[in-house]
Order: C-alpha cells, then structure tokens, then sequence
C-alpha cells in the first residue's frame, strides 16, 4: 500500500482532527497516510519520514539537497501544503527523481477573505482604537470607508480574482496590474488594466497577490510606496519579500501613508525588534491567511488527490517540475 507522510500542523486539538479527517479520507483512496508534525523543523527526522513513504506533504521550510542527499529513493512526490514554492530546490528535486507539487487554488477562499479583512481593520484604523479601549483613553480617531474607493490589485490570479467578487458589493473601483492577465478576462469583470505605478498613485487600498520571485522581491519598493496617496493602505498576504520592510517603516514612520496591514515577512517568525512592532498605523497577524478550517481542509484534500493521481500515473497541473521524469527514467 502506497504510503504518504504529512508534515503540516502542530498538535493542536484542530489539527488532530484534520488530519483524523484527512486519515480517512487517504484510507478510503486505498492509501496509508501518516502525520509526522514538525515543530521545530528536523532535516533528519523529516528524511527518515520520507524514507517510508512514497509522497509527503510539505510545509515552507527549506527541502534542498540537504534533505534529498538524504533519501532512499522511495520518495517520488512533495506536495507544497498551500502555493509558495520559493524554499525547495525544485532543480535538486528533479535531479533526484523527485516531483514537486503545490495546492493551487485550494486556500483562495481564506487568503481573499483575510485580504478584505485586513483591509477594512486598515482602512478603519482598528488596532490604534484597540489600543485606546485597552488604554481607557476614549478617542475619536476618525478614518475612512471602503465603500466607493479604489482598490488596486496587484496580480489577478485566482485569489486577485475572489477579493475583487468579495468587494462587488461595496461600489469600489478595482484597478489591477498584472503583466500575465487576458484581456478578455478583465472587460467581463469590468477590472482596469493599468500600469503598477499608475495603480500605487490612485489607489486608496492595495493588495498584493502575486508569487515571490526574483522578479517581484521588493517590488513594492520606497519609490514605489512615495506614489501612495497620505491616505491609503498597502495589504500583504502574499509573500514578505514582496514588500521592502524598511521602505515601508519608513513611509509608516513619517505619516507618508495611511497605513499597512501584512500577514506575511521577510523572515518568519517576525523578530521581536523588527521596527514594525512600534508604529500604530500598521495591523500584523503571524501569517494566518488560509488558516480556517474550511481552507485547511481543502488543502489536505486537494493534496491528497494530487498524491492519488501521481501513483495512477496521471499528468497533473499541480506538478512544477515536469523534468524529474528524465531521473525517474
């Protein structure tokens, strides 16, 4: 019976459950499934996992060659458990034989909803009136409505694409830049194609949602963030190298923007004496997007089919390096 090992989650009272669910639903394919959580991260302990089993699922920490020199060869498929890939050596993978997966689309939902979320507590300037409740001080801190802004779009992927369907009932004006995205797609959603500097000038809202890369590190950069209005907000659920985090305190620090809300950093966990902490117009969360049990689920499901078809031998989308056959032979 084809095994397969998953990484994700910690011993939580949510994750036992999901991955009990997740342990039927394998079984009920004709698969062995095993939870192996790791917290910390252990290179060996993960590799005598994959040593007995033909798939694993895998969270964001680093799986290079350090890992692969490791293996038996059992392992033929690593299934990324959400969307960013930027921490596995996908050329080492496929020297080794080895197919890299992601769950496309499977957290969505989550990550578009937390980006409106993030948004509206920005836009609201939610965490400074916190803290005034916390405080005793009664403020009055007046901010402004989402209702009938501009809101830009930075990559219309298929999470860019359900925070606009979110935003329908609020009047906003979307703008999006997206260099990959079909015109014929952004007439029927009625989304204005514009250029990523035009987009930072006349939005009240941003919202990224696009891959990291070398192409998109610190592409929201201080020239970039100058472009903003005094009154807008940037939001990150993305990647955090997406944004330049001292470009962005910079701005934050010297009221040039309105504010920022991330959910995800350049380096995670975020450190204690990141200057971020102490501004008041900025909204942190610890890289929680697509954490609802809802999108959970349909990241180990979705996870658990691409293992399916890999061991029916069928061709999926999800694979990223179609290459590791030439090692497979």
């Amino acid at each position: 019976m084809k095994r397969i090992v998953s990484f994700f989650g910690d011993m939580s009272d949510v994750f036992v459950e999901l991955n009990e669910r997740a342990n039927r639903y394998a079984e009920g394919l004709g698969y062995e499934y095993k939870w192996a959580p790791q917290m910390p991260y252990d290179r060996k302990k993960v590799a005598d996992c994959l040593n007995e089993a033909d798939a694993g699922i895998i969270d964001v920490e680093p799986y290079d060659d350090d890992v692969f020199s490791q293996l038996n060869g059992r392992t033929g498929l690593l299934v990324r458990f959400g969307v960013g890939y930027d921490k596995v050596d996908l050329p080492a993978a496929s020297r080794r034989g080895i197919a890299v997966a992601r769950t496309t689309g499977a957290n969505t939902l989550g990550v578009a909803e937390m980006a409106v979320t993030l948004m509206l507590a920005a836009r609201r300037k939610l965490k400074i009136n916190q803290k005034c409740v916390d405080a005793g001080v009664w403020e009055k801190n007046v901010a402004h409505e989402t209702i009938g802004s501009t809101v830009g779009i930075v990559g219309f992927g298929a999470i860019g694409q359900k925070v606009a369907e979110l935003l329908e009932g609020f009047g906003c004006r979307i703008v999006s830049y997206d260099p990959f995205a079909k015109e014929e797609l952004m007439r029927r959603k009625e989304i204005e194609l514009v250029s990523l500097e035009e987009l930072f000038k006349i939005s009240d809202v941003i919202t990224l949602h696009v891959p990291y890369s070398r192409e998109t590190h610190h592409l929201a950069d201080y020239k970039l963030l100058s472009r903003m209005k005094e009154t807008s907000v940037i939001i990150n659920t993305s990647r955090g190298n997406i944004i330049d985090e001292q470009a962005l305190y910079d701005v934050l620090a010297a009221g040039r923007i309105g504010g920022a809300a991330l959910d995800v950093y350049a380096s995670e966990p975020l450190p204690l004496d990141s200057p971020l902490l102490g501004l008041d117009n900025i909204i942190l969360t610890p890289h929680v997007s697509s954490q609802t049990v809802e999108s959970l689920w349909s990241i180990y499901k979705m996870a658990i089919d691409i293992a399916a078809d890999f061991f029916a031998g069928k061709d999926s989308p999800h694979i990223l390096n179609p290459d590791y056959k030439t090692a497979r032979g």
